[in-house]
């Protein structure tokens, strides 16, 4: 008999824990393991417990602050070995998508296909397949803007000045916060806009909204 797909599924929503988990218990191939609501959780299960694959929200908090678990997905997937990761997510921003399959995850879900998908994005991820659901897929599909490799992705300081100043914070309050000149914080916030396809402050503020920031 084959051994079951080990999964961890990490979400900060326990309504989506649950159904989550209720969904892959029904599969008799899959195996859940362990769950976590932030990326703290999910440190402590990836160090006590084998798992093939991780299947995480990336609007969750935790180690790295704030509402984002991108960083500790990105250094999870660096590792070797590493489990397979799948994103849940409500995002529908073409660059930030492409961003995730950059750094190495290897399936997307959207939230609203997760009955119909997920199962099938776990099998695809451990076969080392790239897997986008429905709504993930019109959304690639879809950008009027060309989505480059790496789009999405940004440094933790691009991060850090993306995070205040959706806050509310000016570009002065942040410069003074973070001992860095204005010019630099300017520039990191550029530099954010453009990995992230972001060309108004409407786009930023709508895209902050998509991942659970304001």
């Amino acid at each position: 008999m084959k051994r079951k797909i080990r999964v961890i599924v990490a979400d900060d929503h326990d309504c989506v824990r649950v159904g989550v988990q209720r969904l892959l218990r029904a599969a008799p191939h899959i195996e859940v393991v362990g769950e976590a609501a932030d990326t703290y959780g999910l440190a402590e299960l990836l160090d006590a417990r084998a798992c093939d694959v991780v299947v995480s929200d990336v609007s969750m908090p935790g180690i790295d602050g704030g509402s984002n678990a991108v960083s500790f997905l990105r250094r999870l997937l660096r590792g070797r070995p590493h489990p397979c990761v799948v994103v849940l997510t409500m995002i529908c921003h073409a660059h930030m998508l492409s961003g995730l399959l950059h750094i190495g995850v290897g399936a997307i879900v959207d939230k609203r296909d997760v009955a119909g998908a997920l199962i099938e994005a776990i099998e695809a991820s451990v076969a080392g397949r790239v897997f986008l659901s429905e709504q993930a897929r019109v959304a690639m599909e879809t950008s009027n803007t060309p989505v480059q490799l790496g789009a999405g992705v940004l440094s933790a300081r691009e991060w850090e000045v993306f995070q205040l100043y959706v806050q509310g914070h000016a570009v002065h309050e942040i410069a003074t916060r973070l001992q860095r000149s204005g010019k630099t914080i300017s520039t990191q916030k550029r530099s954010a806009m453009r990995k992230l396809g972001l060309e108004t402050e409407s786009d930023l503020i709508d895209y902050a909204r998509q991942i659970g920031l304001t």
